[in-house]
């Protein structure tokens, strides 16, 4: 089985009551992953969802309920950085004329071999280190 990176725009909207058709799209895709066992993230994701959860959608989570959250996905496999990985993604930024940050989550794709790159921050149907880009809530 392939391995799916998943961004944290599409884990945020699985987990925000005022997310629409998202929510929903997010959720399917995301028990499609846990059912299938290929969902993979980075700790940059996991960081990023708490503070969403907590702090930046319409209704914010309690820590706790975020934590309980956080703690489900870190059952996943998840790319942990080290310096050099900050590197490559300053270069990957470069050549693709895309965030830093970006390009972490592009990095900590390719590095766990993941075929796909579920986001909506980064251009549907485009390559990057290997890796596709599927934006979840495109038709």
């Amino acid at each position: 089985m392939s391995a799916e990176f998943v961004d944290t725009n599409v884990l945020v909207y699985a987990h925000d009551t005022s997310a629409g058709a998202k929510r929903a799209a997010a959720s399917d895709l995301i028990a499609r992953l846990v059912a299938e066992r290929s969902g993979c993230l980075s700790v940059q994701v996991l960081m990023e969802l708490a503070a969403t959860l907590t702090r930046k959608i319409p209704k914010p989570l309690a820590p706790d309920a975020a934590a309980e959250i956080v703690r489900d996905f870190a059952t996943w496999t998840a790319f942990a950085p080290v310096p050099g990985d900050v590197v490559m993604a300053l270069a990957i930024a470069q050549r693709n004329r895309i965030s830093f940050w970006d390009a972490m989550i592009v990095r900590a794709a390719a590095a766990l071999g993941a075929e796909i790159l579920w986001s909506e921050d980064l251009a549907d149907g485009q390559t990057y280190e290997g890796v596709l880009v599927r934006n979840p809530f495109r038709g």
